[in-house]
């Protein structure tokens, strides 16, 4: 199959494509409609079908013959665990938990959140609620009891399930206190929450709110799989915004349950009753789609990995997993392998393994360096593709095509466009950008099945979003450009939002922090490049005029108050004073121009800028202080 014929089949007559499409899914009832808009004009996928995604991922498996096969690997290496669970064994474990859900009132369309580290009981909760036809809401481990809070009151749970801890490299992180905080600040309170306790971490139970997880389990009576809508949420999943309010991106279970189907088959290449890994966690969409719904959908074994690429033990931690299972595909950001680059820059721990079951490496998360991608070829010698999507399409966009045609890879570019996805690069006036020229990226309407349908209870916040800049299209947020032949390449952010090792910020979100410390009259936050993470936060803060601070102090104070209002995953770790920030007229302050500054890069002085001198003190100041790429 060429993959410019899939592509143009997939524009030219949408709702055949997208028919043919879902009746690789298992429907109660097949959809009458498989395109429709609905009163505010949001295009909806599959009207009138009926599904459950856990029966989908698990009971269809067991009636067709998987039920042995293995469905889930855990490795942990940080707690030196290790445990397979069979389709029927998952399944099983799925139904005694949506049992203990059901108990504790949970019914369809219910909330629940989920504060867990990366251990199978996640997974299991992810697919108890899909089976109740409850929408989950996963909050990753590593944010503070503030973020955890904002969640809370957003979605409005009835049930908050967690764990009595995570486990670091080095470190055992308590998650009790953090949900003990979090509920004290929400206004909303959900009727229980259920414990699970680790063996290295116990917690004390508040009587009358918490419960066991164990305890309930051994009481519960298993339950059956609830039909639902295909419109019906599956789940929510918050990505920072640039108001510094997280936006509640809501996936449906139809359109989700396709597009996952699809793209294990077309995008990615693999088989049912093949070894699929994403090194990612269950906090982040890829966690969502592939580690749990994708893979589990499709048939495959999927791996549940709790640990770092390095340190645990060393920087062939992945590489003996790869081995162990006999891994076909991996899928990881960029960040994992430069750690492990930066650890082992020779591949010597590479040659204690054998990785030949590894057919291909997929990445994403931030663009992947040339070097890094160089290094990789050359160290695996299989296919290396660099692919690019957002938590708002809950899979690939642009991609090289491992189930179609294998086009040829060009570094930096991600690709072309996953059929389905009619992505243009567009200039401020709405026109589509000449070859080479960098504009906005855009999909024109309808997003493909599986994409946001709107944001949580904001259908408004979601029109303002992604609607209203170019009438027809969705502005993904980046900035890129396409080539003579097509291919895209994702320049970056054009919003204040950014990437730190695949996890995107706010930078409003970090100034609020900032600001509220009783010294600082004004700050601005902007992402630079790192070798490492992609990008890191650095702030610039004003002090105020009548206040005297120790520099040294004041950067120790100001990391610490991010680290417990955000969490650590911000990696916030400079905060430098400055005498004033660059603005406009108008007072808005000049984040990309600093940011080009830090980066190295050239630009146009902005017309609007109140005070150009103001650069020229930002430069020397970044110099001084041996802030980004520039100046070391």
């Amino acid at each position: 199959m060429k993959y410019q014929d899939f592509y143009n089949d997939s524009l030219s007559d949408r709702e055949f494509f997208w028919r043919k499409q879902a009746w690789s899914v298992r429907w109660f009832d097949f959809p009458d409609k498989i395109l429709t808009q609905n009163a505010q004009g949001f295009y909806r996928w599959y009207e009138g079908g009926k599904l459950n995604t856990s029966y989908l991922a698990l009971d269809y498996h067991i009636e067709n013959g998987r039920g042995e096969q293995t469905a889930i690997i855990y490795d942990s290496p940080v707690t030196d665990t290790k445990l397979k669970l069979t389709y029927s064994e998952l399944r099983d474990k799925v139904a005694k938990f949506a049992g203990v859900l059901k108990g504790l009132g949970v019914e369809k369309g219910d909330r629940v959140i989920i504060y867990m580290p990366m251990i199978p009981e996640t997974a299991v909760a992810m697919l108890a609620c899909a089976r109740l036809g409850a929408v989950h809401s996963v909050v990753f481990g590593g944010f503070a009891a503030h973020e955890l809070a904002i969640r809370i009151d957003d979605a409005t749970p009835k049930v908050l399930l967690t764990a009595s801890g995570g486990k670091e490299i080095e470190r055992i992180v308590p998650y009790k206190p953090i949900v003990d905080a979090a509920l004290e600040e929400a206004r909303h309170q959900p009727d229980a929450c259920v414990l699970f306790q680790r063996d290295f971490v116990t917690s004390d139970l508040k009587e009358g709110r918490d419960y066991d997880w164990n305890e309930l389990l051994a009481k519960a009576t298993p339950a059956d799989y609830v039909p639902v809508d295909a419109h019906d949420p599956l789940y929510i999943l918050y990505t920072s915004g640039t108001t510094g309010k997280p936006k509640g991106i809501v996936r449906d279970n139809g359109g989700h349950a396709v597009a996952m189907k699809y793209s294990m088959e077309y995008v990615y290449g693999v088989q049912p009753g093949d070894v699929y890994w994403a090194a990612s966690d269950v906090g982040w969409v890829v966690g969502h789609s592939y580690i749990v719904y994708a893979p589990l959908i499709h048939g495959c074994t999927t791996i549940l990995f709790e640990g770092k690429p390095i340190k645990t033990p060393d920087a062939g931690t992945f590489w003996r997993i790869i081995e162990d299972y006999k891994v076909k595909l991996l899928f990881t950001a960029p960040t994992a392998f430069r750690a492990i680059k930066k650890e082992d820059s020779e591949g010597i721990f590479h040659k204690k393994y054998d990785t030949s079951s590894l057919e291909s490496l997929f990445l994403a998360g931030e663009r992947c360096d040339v070097a890094t991608l160089e290094w990789l070829k050359g160290l695996l010698g299989v296919p290396i593709i660099d692919h690019w999507w957002q938590t708002e399409s809950g899979y690939p966009m642009i991609s090289n095509m491992m189930g179609v045609e294998m086009l040829p890879v060009k570094p930096g570019s991600a690709c072309k466009a996953v059929p389905g996805f009619d992505i243009q690069i567009l200039d401020p006036e709405g026109k589509n950008c000449d070859t080479n020229i960098e504009g906005a990226v855009a999909i024109k309407l309808p997003l493909a099945p599986g994409s946001l349908p709107t944001l949580w209870n904001n259908d408004k916040r979601f029109r303002e979003s992604y609607l209203s800049r170019y009438e027809g299209y969705y502005l993904a947020g980046d900035g890129g450009y396409k080539d003579e032949d097509g291919y895209i390449f994702i320049t970056g952010r054009i919003d204040d939002v950014i990437n730190v090792a695949g996890h995107r910020l706010s930078t409003a979100e970090i100034e609020e922090v900032l600001a509220s410390h009783p010294a600082v009259a004004e700050c601005a936050v902007m992402g630079i490049k790192d070798d490492l993470k992609g990008q890191i936060p650095v702030g610039l803060v004003v002090v105020k005029s009548n206040v005297r601070v120790s520099p040294p102090q004041l950067e120790k104070d100001l990391i610490q108050m991010v680290r417990d209002k955000v969490g650590p995953v911000a990696s916030f770790k400079r905060a430098v004073i400055a005498a004033r920030l660059p603005k406009t007229r108008s007072g808005k302050i000049l984040r990309k121009a600093m940011r080009y500054i830090a980066d190295g890069q050239e630009f146009a002085m902005p017309s609007t800028i109140e005070d150009p001198m103001v650069l020229d003190e930002i430069r020397h100041l970044m110099e001084k202080s041996k802030i980004g790429v520039a100046f070391g």
